[in-house]
C-alpha cells in the first residue's frame, strides 16, 4: 500500500498506538495521513499529513493529537457516502480505525458496505469490545481511578464518613468492578447487577453498631447516579454521605507502560496485516499474542462475569 489513514478516539495510550501505525507504515515505506476529528474529520475531509518527525515525543501523552468528536452525521447514508468521498479523493488505500464499540462499528461498516480495508485497535477504558480481553487506556483508566480512591478513603477515614464514589461505565461496569477489588471497597454497584438498596443499608448500619467508621462504595455511571445513592444511605441510616464523581478524568492522564506497550505491538500489528490484504477485523492480544478477529463479532455487546468477582469484594471486605 502506498497511502493509509488513521482515525481516532480518546484515551490514554491513543498517541502511542499512532506513533506506532505512523513509524511501522514508514518501515513499508508507506504514506500516512491523519484523520482528524473522527469521523466527523473523515466527513469534512480534515486531514494532516503524518511522518516521523511529527509523532516525536507523544508516546507519553493522554488524549489524541488527532482530537475526536462523537459523529451523528457518520451513522447516515449520507455521511458514510461523503466519508468514502474524502478516502477515495485522497487516494487512500487502507484505514486503521482506534477506538471503542462505536468506532469499531464505523469501521465495519466501510469495510462491509464500501469494500474499504479496514484493520480497527480496541481502545476504550469501559473494555467493552467482544472477544477483547484488554483494550488500549483500561490499565491507565483503572490506576487513575485507584489512585483518587486511596486519597478519598484517607478522607474517608480520617472524617468517619460513607463516601459514595461514581466511575465510568455506561453499559459495562468493568472499571468498577476492578476499582472495587484493587481498593477494598465495601460495594460496588454494577449494570450487569441487581443490588438491594435496603440490604446495603442495613449492612452499613449493623457495621456502624459494631464499630466500622468508614465505607467506600463504587457505583458505574451506568446503574446509578452517586448523589441519589448518597441521599438515600444518609436517609437509611443517618450516617453522613458525601459523593465524589470521577468523571473525565479516568479518560485522560499519562498512559501506563502496559498502555503504552499493548499500543505499540497493536498499532505495528495493524500496519502489518493492512499492507498483507487483511480486512474487517479487529487486533488483540491474547495471552500475550498478537491475534485478530472478524470485526463483526467484535461489534457484538460484551458479557462480563461479574457475579464471582462481586462475591469476592464481599468476602474480602
Amino acid at each position: 500500500m502506498k497511502k493509509i489513514g488513521i482515525l481516532t478516539r480518546d484515551c490514554a495510550g491513543i498517541n502511542a498506538a499512532i506513533r506506532a501505525v505512523v513509524r511501522m507504515a514508514c518501515f513499508y515505506g508507506t504514506e500516512v495521513v491523519g484523520i482528524l476529528k473522527g469521523y466527523d474529520g473523515l466527513i469534512d475531509n480534515e486531514v494532516i499529513p503524518l511522518s516521523r518527525r511529527s509523532v516525536s515525543g507523544i508516546i507519553n501523552l493522554g488524549g489524541t493529537i488527532l482530537k475526536t468528536r462523537r459523529s451523528e452525521r457518520f451513522f447516515t447514508k449520507g455521511g458514510q457516502e461523503q466519508a468514502v468521498a474524502t478516502i477515495k479523493q485522497n487516494r487512500l488505500e487502507g484505514l486503521i480505525v482506534v477506538g471503542g464499540n462505536g468506532s469499531l462499528a464505523g469501521a465495519h461498516v466501510l469495510a462491509r458496505q464500501y469494500n474499504i480495508p479496514i484493520i480497527a485497535i480496541p481502545a476504550t477504558i469501559d473494555n467493552d469490545i467482544n472477544g477483547v480481553d484488554s483494550a488500549i487506556g483500561v490499565d491507565t483508566a483503572v490506576n487513575v481511578a485507584l489512585d483518587a480512591l486511596d486519597k478519598i478513603r484517607d478522607t474517608a477515614m480520617s472524617m468517619e464518613r460513607v463516601f459514595v464514589v461514581e466511575v465510568m461505565g455506561r453499559d459495562c461496569g468493568y472499571i468498577a468492578l476492578e476499582v472495587a477489588l484493587a481498593g477494598g471497597c465495601e460495594e460496588v454497584l454494577l449494570p450487569e447487577r441487581d443490588f438491594d438498596m435496603e440490604k446495603m443499608c442495613e449492612e452499613i448500619s449493623e457495621g456502624n453498631k459494631k464499630g466500622k467508621v468508614s465505607w467506600i462504595i463504587i457505583v458505574a455511571e451506568g446503574k446509578a447516579k452517586a448523589s441519589v445513592i448518597g441521599r438515600e444511605i444518609t436517609a437509611r441510616t443517618s450516617l453522613e454521605t458525601r459523593v465524589v464523581v470521577l468523571g473525565h478524568i479516568q479518560r485522560g492522564g499519562r498512559p501506563t507502560a502496559r498502555d503504552r506497550i499493548m499500543s505499540a505491538r497493536l498499532g505495528a500489528y495493524a500496519v502489518r496485516l493492512l499492507q498483507s490484504g487483511k480486512t474487517d477485523i479487529c487486533v488483540l492480544l491474547e495471552n500475550g499474542k498478537l491475534e485478530s478477529l472478524p470485526l463483526k463479532i467484535a461489534v457484538q455487546p460484551k458479557l462480563i462475569e461479574v457475579d464471582s468477582l462481586y462475591k469476592l469484594i464481599k468476602i474480602l471486605t
